[in-house]
């Protein structure tokens, strides 16, 4: 490695070496900017139809989407339709309530479920794959 030594006669201290900077055009920064959000528009997306099916993610379940496109049921008869207990089918309505998938109901003592407009669409969805 050089050393520059100072000359007796300049007292001076050396020059530094300069630095060349290259500015991205504005228009080249914004493009990356726009695609970067639409990268993270993606994955967010994708995290979000992730989860939404792993709640659906088990046969009962979507069993249970299947009967409430048909219409509005109590529990009581879901049970009847899918030949499980009561606590095994309300363990997987909570999952599917916790996802956004269904809507309680209470009348009385007597909690009705439905679909919301996501658990409609998963049902279509559903049913055109096993058509």
């Amino acid at each position: 490695m050089a050393v520059a030594k100072a000359s007796p006669k300049s007292t001076a201290a050396p020059k530094a070496a300069t630095t060349t900077v290259v500015v991205a055009p504005k228009a080249a920064a914004t493009r990356t900017t726009k695609s970067a959000k639409a990268a993270d528009q993606r994955f967010q997306q994708a995290k979000r139809a992730s989860i939404l099916l792993k709640h659906v993610s088990d046969p009962t379940r979507l069993q249970v989407i299947l009967i409430l496109a048909e219409g509005e049921r109590h529990v009581g008869a879901l049970c009847a339709q899918l030949s499980q207990s009561q606590p095994a089918v309300s363990h997987h309505l909570a999952l599917l309530r916790h996802g956004n998938i269904i809507a309680p109901r209470r009348q009385g003592k007597i909690n009705f479920y439905s679909l919301t407009d996501t658990g409609a669409e998963l049902a279509r969805v559903v049913k055109n794959l096993i058509a």
